[in-house]
């Protein structure tokens, strides 16, 4: 649910302004902010985008037009290879909307437990259908079978393109299907890049990936360091202030699913407060 610049997006408000703009926090002050729909534990935000120095929070971004020729000859055959087993094009998702659902489930299917997503299967074909509405669809096709092997979403928001999600069939990821598809959609917003970003997201702390790091050495993707605010919600304030002393302790029980949702919301609060 999105109201006057924000979003409830797993119980937080996070702004639907791109990272390098700076969001209305006059929902945090009069606090409206717990109003916007779902149940909102905390409000997060970013100022001093792209600050030039160090600091404990980051967006991953690409700002120059990609130059396959400058990598080392290793990841250019990475690439080469992804190229070769894969076609990466723009679809219309409601076209393909059951290769999605499938895609979307087996690759959910990898995830440790204790952050796998619950769903409910008519909601997220629902959602699918959707997807060329709010996003440019990218499929990765097996040039031999023609089959919809992976797909990514992007998201145009101003000078910003947000790559919100890549998913991509598990038995495909040995034939390099994520360069393939990360190397198409930079192809295809060569232009764009000229003047705006690829953003992959802010530093991950729910997920346990290396997704962000090779898209650094790959792709020539950067951290574009900034500072990470978070307001509350009263409700569970205190909770935090009382929890926070004991998060090394509870990361010995990460692995359990209310624990590690727990722990990521100290982690934010350690990265905003150092």
């Amino acid at each position: 649910m999105k109201c006057d610049g924000w979003m409830y997006y797993n119980h937080a408000a996070v702004p639907t302004t791109p990272p390098h703009e700076l969001p209305n926090t006059d929902l945090i002050k009069d606090g409206n902010i717990w109003n916007i729909g779902g149940i909102p534990l905390l409000a997060r935000w970013t100022t001093d985008f792209d600050c030039g120095y160090e600091t404990n929070w980051w967006y991953v971004i690409k700002d120059t037009p990609f130059d396959i020729a400058s990598l080392k000859s290793k990841r250019r055959y990475e690439i080469n290879k992804g190229n070769k087993f894969f076609e990466i094009r723009r679809i219309d998702s409601e076209q393909f909307v059951e290769e999605l659902f499938c895609i979307r489930t087996r690759n959910m299917e990898t995830y440790p437990e204790k952050y796998r997503q619950v769903f409910d299967a008519d909601s997220w074909r629902q959602e699918i259908r959707k997807f060329s509405q709010s996003y440019s669809v990218y499929g990765a096709f097996n040039r031999e079978s023609g089959l919809l092997c992976g797909y990514a979403n992007v998201m145009m928001n101003g000078k910003c393109a947000n790559l919100v999600e890549v998913k991509v069939l598990p038995e495909c990821e040995r034939l390099a299907i994520h360069a393939a598809i990360v190397y198409g959609v930079l192809q295809d917003l060569a232009e764009f890049l000229t003047d705006g970003y690829v953003c992959d997201g802010a530093r991950n702390i729910n997920h346990e990936t290396a997704y962000q790091d090779y898209l650094e050495k790959y792709f020539g993707f950067r951290k574009a360091y900034c500072k990470l605010n978070i307001a509350y919600n009263p409700k569970i304030g205190w909770v935090v202030r009382l929890l926070y002393p004991f998060r090394n302790l509870l990361m010995k029980f990460d692995g359990v699913k209310p624990v590690h949702l727990i722990n990521s919301v100290l982690k934010m609060e350690e990265y905003a407060t150092h």
